[in-house]
């Protein structure tokens, strides 16, 4: 997607000419030659072609796929009939319906990349899951130590995913796509060779970090393409990506359950090697390429604002992870930077997150919760339920991810069957309803409950987690800003992991002195009152009646 104010004629989603590109106008045929603007041929004098005149504040030449080409004009001013002057947060977000290529079909080859990226996140956050135990004994580490191999991950996803998909608004995708896959096989190899446990811990922050670039990359081509082929809901392609995130997140645990049989923890390092050269391959080779930022481009990203972001979560998760007296300092340096970044936001003109638009769209802010709610109890429940699974029930890591199998399959089917429905109250109602259910279920958990009955809870379990992602993505794409989807998308996974952090937290105060079943009932009850506010957020947020459509000001994207 191109950047707000990025000088050059692509638009978003369009593919650079080959050799300059020829476009008829309404008026006759026009030459474009790549060492300037678009010249009228002989055939089509350029004073037969209405041409308003463009105000200042706009300076950008933007030309897209069925665009009529404006006459000759210096470089510095946009003279294009057909694109109106809007605020810079529109401008360059999308091409007018009118302009649109119609008919063009969307670029299969671009969902490989896509969706390969966006899974290496939830599988690399789920594998560990019942790797905890074996690594805690090669290092000879209790559960709080390797918590910070979950909270590792998270912290570094919570702060890159919006800094990165800033970064993909700015300079595209597939630049960040590369760097990011390469950095999850450096990852991979570090974890394989690490002789201690914080070197395991600097390969997952590598690893979260990573692993940031391929999500919001992955949104803001979907944008750009919808944008391209003039596709109002894309409904199915949307639906792959969050039902393969759905699924592999699930998928995780037995995958590394398996890897563990097979050679070891190690292999849930090893196994990145591959997954990164393939991103890579098909990044690539399918990644569209686009016009390089200029340095106005460059001065456009809110340096400030993100370092203030990042240093806010940092500080406030390393108090999380270890509250104590004497770290007191620790939630206060959070409240200084909390206040600075929002201090610097509402002052600065192209903010990183711009805080008065996101205030004002309630519906956007109530999705963000959601997802907080849900991913909260979703998480301590992956890690929770599966740590006890191996101590307290007493269970092989390899039976135990056989035992979460129903939890993908049902994920799957439910995903498939709903995928395609545009309404999303429904879907949160009854993922947040089973949800609730679920939680009440660990209550009456113990040492010597049958395995069909652990398997029931599983599969009932995996119904919230086919309908709960999916819902809160579409609503996503509903509401945020097209023009910066990349960072919409981006804070909305960092929500994800902010819930996935808080998770980590409480299986490391609940299980700290093992993962018994008291431990387990005491998480439940907490389990209990974040399903419970879930349900009751989705109920009442009003926003959500009737099927999602684009009725939001032009500032943000529609469905």
């Amino acid at each position: 997607m191109t950047a707000p104010g990025a000088e050059g004629p692509i638009a978003a989603g369009d593919e650079p000419p080959a050799t300059g590109g020829v476009r008829a106008s309404a008026a006759g045929p026009v030459s474009a030659s790549p060492a300037g603007p678009a010249r009228p041929s002989a055939t089509g004098p350029a004073e037969d072609q209405p041409s308003p005149p463009a105000p200042a504040e706009d300076v950008t030449d933007r030309t897209s796929a069925g665009d009529e080409t404006a006459p000759t004009a210096p470089a510095d001013e946009d003279t294009s009939p057909t694109r109106p002057t809007t605020d810079e947060t529109t401008s360059a977000a999308r091409t007018p319906p009118a302009t649109r290529a119609k008919g063009e079909a969307f670029d299969r080859g671009l969902i490989a990349p896509m969706v390969l990226g966006s899974v290496l996140n939830p599988v690399n956050s789920s594998m560990l899951a019942v790797a905890l135990v074996p690594i805690g004994r090669a290092f000879d580490a209790g559960p709080a130590q390797t918590a910070w191999l979950v909270t590792g991950l998270y912290l570094a996803t919570a702060v890159g995913q919006p800094v990165i998909g800033r970064l993909v608004d700015a300079f595209g995708p597939r630049p960040l796509y590369l760097g990011g896959t390469a950095l999850v096989g450096l990852a991979g190899v570090l974890g394989v060779c690490a002789p201690a446990l914080w070197v395991l811990v600097v390969s997952r922050v590598l690893l979260g970090l990573g692993t940031s670039a391929a999500y919001p990359a992955s949104m803001s081509l979907l944008r750009s393409e919808a944008d391209r082929t003039g596709t109002e809901s894309p409904n199915g392609i949307l639906s792959t990506l969050s039902l393969c995130n759905q699924v592999i997140a699930i998928v995780g645990p037995s995958l590394g359950g398996a890897l563990i049989g097979l050679g070891g923890w190690h292999l849930i390092f090893g196994i990145n090697v591959p997954l990164s050269l393939a991103c890579l391959v098909l990044g690539a080779r399918r990644l569209p390429r686009r016009t390089g930022p200029h340095a106005a481009a460059r001065e456009r990203i809110d340096h400030a604002g993100m370092a203030l972001f990042a240093g806010t979560l940092t500080t406030l998760m390393l108090f999380l992870m270890s509250p104590a007296p004497g770290r007191a300092w620790l939630p206060a340096l959070a409240a200084l930077l909390g206040a600075g970044f929002a201090v610097r936001e509402l002052r600065a003109a192209r903010p990183f997150i711009d805080l008065r638009v996101l205030g004002g769209n309630a519906p956007l802010l109530a999705t963000y919760g959601r997802q907080f709610l849900a991913s909260t109890t979703s998480y301590a429940f992956l890690y929770g339920f599966t740590q006890w699974l191996a101590e307290g029930r007493g269970l092989s890591a390899s039976v135990s991810g056989l035992l979460l199998l129903p939890m993908p399959a049902l994920a799957f089917l439910v995903t498939a069957l709903t995928g395609r429905r545009a309404a999303i109250r429904p879907k949160l109602l009854v993922g947040a309803t089973a949800q609730l259910a679920g939680c009440a279920v660990l209550l009456l958990l113990g040492a010597h409950t049958p395995l069909w009955a652990l398997a029931a809870l599983v599969a009932l379990v995996g119904l919230p987690q086919g309908l709960n992602g999916l819902a809160n993505q579409s609503a996503l794409y509903a509401r945020a800003d097209p023009a910066r989807m990349g960072a919409s998308a981006g804070l909305l996974r960092t929500f994800m992991y902010l819930g996935a952090l808080v998770a980590s937290v409480a299986n490391a105060a609940f299980f700290a002195g093992g993962a018994d079943t008291a431990g387990l009932h005491h998480l439940a009850l907490l389990l209990l009152g974040f399903a419970a506010a879930f349900l009751v957020l989705s109920a009442a947020d009003r926003s959500l009646r009737g099927p999602a459509r684009r009725d939001v000001p032009q500032v943000t994207a529609r469905l």
